[in-house]
């Protein structure tokens, strides 16, 4: 069983510093995303990139596991109405659509994901042809090694 930041603790997931240390829009380029994508968010949080998700993306589908993230989460993003839509549960139980996204973003989350095995099959199956998945880990949590079992997994 893996360890998720309980929502007590989201205020250091969306704060002035890290919101002034990360250069989201620079993640955005990374990760192929332009303002026709369609994108899925795994593990949003309290949409610390799920703003710049809605004001750079076409569309984005965020999969969120708890409720008081999703609670956060929603204030945040009501302003962008259809634009985003929230998934509540755990991305390897949930049932995806097939080959309906042209990048799925993993910001910070896949370490804490309980059944790695299940969560990559379902975001790979979700993921469009030829399209990107782009994975940023903690490097103070996920070693070189971790990192290359995850993108074996995919």
């Amino acid at each position: 069983m893996s360890i998720v930041c309980p929502t007590w603790l989201s205020f250091i997931l969306y704060n002035p510093f890290r919101k002034a240390f990360t250069d989201r829009r620079k993640i955005l380029i990374e990760s192929g995303i332009t303002k026709d994508s369609v994108v899925l968010e795994v593990g949003a949080g309290n949409g610390f990139l799920t703003e710049a998700l809605a004001e750079n993306a076409g569309k984005t589908y965020v999969v969120e596991l708890q409720e008081g993230m999703i609670q956060k989460l929603t204030k945040r993003v009501q302003k962008f109405g259809d634009k985003v839509s929230i998934i509540r549960g755990d991305i390897a139980s949930i049932v995806l659509e097939k080959e309906f996204v042209d990048v799925c973003l993993l910001y910070y989350c896949f370490h804490e994901v309980g059944n790695s095995i299940k969560a990559a099959e379902n975001i790979a199956g979700a993921i469009k042809k030829g399209g990107i998945l782009s994975i940023y880990e903690p490097t103070m949590e996920v070693g070189k090694r971790e990192m290359q079992k995850t993108a074996a997994l995919f």
